[in-house]
């Protein structure tokens, strides 16, 4: 029998993994809410899937650094390198890198990186560049890349040749941001040198004035500014911290439930039209993640204003996937799905290795 392939996804206080087995068939174990005791919770995973055998280990990495390979064998050498840029992304690598210790530790097999970043390798100079000093080394990179690379493989046999076309994608969840396609391909998106850059987000408060940052810098000291920068701002402070999640801000009554809510609509809708006017227009809408899958009333408000683009949901729609009139430029549903699609990348180095 040809050996599984275990995927991991090790967050700030959660450990997500999906066994693929050879014969089709997927498992998925989840640990939510584990605080730092990722240990106890791998404890429990390794208990979970028994004495399976394994062929590799591929892993969720958010941040790649320059890393234009969308995965890569993780060797000394890589692991040192993820170490310097996990900066980047503090409330994602360390415990994404964690968890590749864990597994280093247990399991005899290759583990593989796979990078959130890569598949925004191929955005253009316009798209990537900051307005800052050459000299600084700083750049947009772009975020949630696995998952727009699953919806870019999921487009052709929906769309037919329009999948070919300019096409943007909304990824909206607890992180958000909006990829925009061209030939599969990404050549924008919201995100930036950070992931807490781009639309708000539940703790995150996307794009501000640079002013804003130097009047908080000068008010906090770095570790407070940076709690506040990833945990305090984004929904969580536009609903005066009731709650950073969307299905609870729309399930409230609250006026700043409500406001929250409006505001994250607005972003998203006003992030739409500007990646359309920097396209000269736009094919179809995607939606996706959490809040983009399961939140219609948000895919309502975020569609009203664009109708004008040609773009009006069927709130009467009984197909999960084509949520437009037909009248309407298409506009989708399409399930996140990192994990299947590092299980693609991680057979795939596996394969090249020969192994």
């Amino acid at each position: 029998m040809n050996p599984a392939i275990l995927i991991v996804n090790s967050g700030s206080s959660s450990l997500k993994a999906d066994l693929f087995l050879p014969d089709g068939m997927r498992q998925s174990f989840r640990y939510l809410q584990i605080g730092d005791d990722h240990a106890a919770a791998f404890d429990q995973l390794l208990a979970d899937i028994g004495c399976v055998k394994l062929a590799a280990v591929g892993h969720r990495m958010v941040h790649g650094g320059d890393a234009v390979e969308p995965a890569r064998l993780i060797d000394d050498a890589e692991r040192e390198r993820l170490e310097k840029v996990a900066h980047l992304a503090p409330l994602h690598m360390p415990g994404n890198l964690l968890g590749v210790d864990l597994c280093r530790r247990h399991f005899a097999v290759p583990q593989i990186a796979c990078y959130d970043t890569a598949f925004h390798a191929t955005l253009p100079e316009l798209a990537w560049r900051l307005p800052v000093p050459t000299d600084t080394g700083l750049r947009r990179y772009g975020f949630h890349g696995l998952n727009y690379a699953h919806v870019a493989s999921r487009l052709p046999a929906l769309l037919g040749e329009a999948a070919l076309g300019k096409i943007v994608v909304a990824h909206l969840g607890s992180g958000a941001s909006l990829c925009m396609l061209a030939s599969l391909r990404s050549v924008d998106t919201t995100m930036g040198y950070t992931p807490a850059g781009g639309i708000v987000m539940g703790t995150r408060s996307g794009d501000l004035d640079p002013g804003v940052m130097l009047e908080l810098a000068g008010r906090y000291e770095l570790p407070q500014l940076s709690d506040m920068v990833y945990h305090r701002m984004g929904l969580l402070a536009l609903s005066d911290g009731e709650s950073s999640e969307m299905s609870a801000l729309l399930d409230s009554s609250s006026a700043a439930a409500g406001f929250a809510v409006e505001y994250f609509c607005r972003q998203v809708s006003g992030a739409i039209g500007s990646l359309a006017a920097r396209a000269g227009g736009i094919d179809a809408l995607v939606f996706t993640a959490g809040i983009g899958e399961h939140a219609g009333y948000v895919r309502q408000q975020i569609c009203e204003p664009l109708e004008f683009m040609g773009f009006a949901l069927d709130e009467q729609a009984t197909d999960a996937t084509m949520l437009h009139r037909s009248s309407s430029k298409p506009i989708l549903c399409i399930p996140a799905d990192e994990e299947g699609m590092i299980c693609r990348l991680t057979r795939s180095v596996i394969m090249s290795r020969g192994n």
